[in-house]
């Protein structure tokens, strides 16, 4: 569903964490720029609700996710921070030891493709500041 989404849009994933009350996404916006990411955002809020309604048989639910914040990375320091810090939030969330654990992040697939040097780049790069200025 996610990356569906995405996809049907021109947009291509990167790096991604689907926790229970919340989820982290970098994202290359298409060609022709960012004005998709509303409607992306939008549609994958209500496949997402209307997915769990089904599932744990709670139809009267509207909204599974409230809101969201984009962020237009432009600094090669803050892309790569956000890299390191969606792939750690299931680790940092204390849900699995380690963040390529996590069934649904991009961490492990991240582990598995890049080599070691890239993967050692981006654990490099500190995101204590990102969580303080994203209140967590």
């Amino acid at each position: 569903m996610l990356f569906n989404t995405f996809a049907e849009r021109g947009w291509k994933l990167e790096a991604w964490a689907v926790l229970s009350n919340h989820y982290h996404v970098v994202a290359h916006s298409p060609p022709g720029g960012a004005e998709t990411l509303r409607e992306v955002v939008q549609k994958l809020h209500s496949l997402a609700t209307k997915r769990l309604n089904t599932e744990d048989g709670t139809p009267g639910r509207t909204r599974l996710w409230q809101n969201y914040r984009e962020t237009h990375l432009t600094y090669p320091q803050s892309y790569l921070a956000r890299l390191n810090y969606v792939h750690q939030n299931p680790r940092h969330h204390g849900l699995v030891p380690l963040a390529s654990q996590w069934k649904w992040c991009s961490a492990a697939a991240f582990k598995r493709e890049a080599t070691p040097a890239w993967v050692k780049t981006i654990a490099s790069f500190p995101f204590d500041e990102i969580a303080a200025e994203d209140g967590e």
